[in-house]
C-alpha cells in the first residue's frame, strides 16, 4: 500500500478517469426509491462534483427507478468531454421498492435503452452487469454466460462501449473474462469488508479497475473505534480515513462515495489529498483481521 498516486488516474476501458469519483445512488429518495426531497440540491451536488474535477459518475436507471439518470441529465447536459458515466443493469425495482433480478436478454436490452434515453446518450461508456443473489443479500455462484452474452451483443450493436461486472465472485469474473473484455469489477469492499483482497490484486496486475461499492458502509455506515481514533489523531473524519485507505490500498481502485450534500461531497474529495502513515495503515488492516 505504498507508492500509490492517490489523487491520480486509472484506466476505465479506453478512458482515463480520476480515482475519486461520485456515486449517484443517494440522489434518489429514501431507500433509493422515488424522487429526492430537494431536486435542486441533488443537481447542485452533481455540478459541484464536476466543477471540482470529478470525471467518473456511477449510476443506474433502477435507482429511483429512473430518478438519478434524469437528475444527471438535467444537471450536467451537455456533458463535459472527459466525463465518464458508468451505469449498471440486471435488476429492477418492484412496486414495494424491492430489488429484483432482471437479467433476461429482453430485460437487459430494455435496460440499456432506458439508460440511453434517460441519460440523453447515444452510447453508454461502461455498463456493469449486476448479478443479483438468488436469495437475500451478498453474492451467489452460478454461470453468468447467458446475460453477459446478451450484453456483449448490445456492445456489438454499438450501444455499449465497455462492459463491467458487479456483485460477482472471482469464479464469475474469470468466466466473464473468457466471454467478453471486462474493464471493471464493482463489488462491496471497504476497510472492514475485505473478502476481495486477492481479486483486487489480481485485477491490478491485469490493469482492470476495481470499483468498491459501499466504500463507507452503504446503508449501514462504517462504525469502528479504531477508525474514529485514527480520524481524531489525524484531524479528519472517519469517512475521510476510510476513503484515503481505499485510495492507498491499490492503484486500480476507483472510489465512488455518494452523498446528497455539497458540504459532504467536499469532505469526501479532500480525502484524495490525504496520506495515511504506516502505523495508521497497520491499525486499519487490523480491523478486518479482528472481524
Amino acid at each position: 500500500m505504498t507508492n500509490i498516486d492517490r489523487s491520480g488516474t486509472f484506466n476505465l476501458g479506453t478512458r482515463r478517469v480520476k480515482r475519486l469519483g461520485y456515486g449517484a445512488m443517494q440522489l434518489a429518495g429514501p431507500g433509493v426509491f422515488g424522487p429526492p426531497k430537494d431536486p435542486d440540491a441533488a443537481r447542485a451536488v452533481l455540478r459541484e462534483a464536476v466543477a471540482s474535477g470529478v470525471n467518473h459518475i456511477d449510476t443506474s436507471d433502477y435507482y429511483g427507478p429512473h430518478v438519478t439518470n434524469h437528475i444527471i441529465r438535467e444537471a450536467l447536459q451537455p456533458y463535459p468531454d472527459d466525463l465518464v458515466i458508468v451505469t449498471k443493469i440486471g435488476a429492477r425495482r418492484g412496486a414495494d421498492a424491492a430489488w429484483l433480478p432482471a437479467s433476461s436478454a429482453d430485460e437487459l436490452t430494455q435496460a440499456v435503452h432506458d439508460n440511453l434515453r434517460n441519460l440523453g446518450l447515444d452510447v453508454l461508456d461502461v455498463v456493469n452487469l449486476r448479478v443479483m443473489p438468488k436469495t437475500g443479500h451478498g453474492r451467489s455462484e452460478g454461470s453468468i454466460e447467458a446475460p453477459l452474452t446478451a450484453l456483449a451483443e448490445l456492445q456489438r450493436k454499438g450501444l455499449v462501449r465497455h462492459i463491467g461486472l458487479s456483485n460477482v465472485t472471482p469464479t464469475q469474473v474469470a468466466e466473464g473474462r473468457r466471454i467478453s473484455g471486462i474493464v471493471c469489477v464493482q463489488n462491496e469492499y471497504n476497510v472492514i469488508h475485505r473478502d476481495d483482497d486477492g481479486l483486487i490484486d489480481q485485477l491490478a496486475r491485469d490493469g482492470i479497475a476495481y470499483v468498491p461499492f459501499f466504500p463507507l458502509g452503504g446503508f449501514t455506515p462504517l462504525q469502528s473505534s479504531t477508525l474514529s481514533g485514527i480520524a481524531n489523531r489525524l484531524d479528519a473524519t472517519p469517512m475521510q480515513i476510510a476513503l484515503a485507505w481505499l485510495l492507498q490500498r491499490a492503484p486500480n481502485l476507483l472510489v465512488i462515495p455518494g452523498t446528497s450534500s455539497v458540504a459532504h461531497l467536499r469532505e469526501n474529495l479532500a480525502a484524495a489529498e490525504m496520506e495515511l502513515p504506516p502505523d495508521a495503515l497497520a491499525e486499519l488492516d487490523g480491523i478486518a483481521q479482528a472481524g
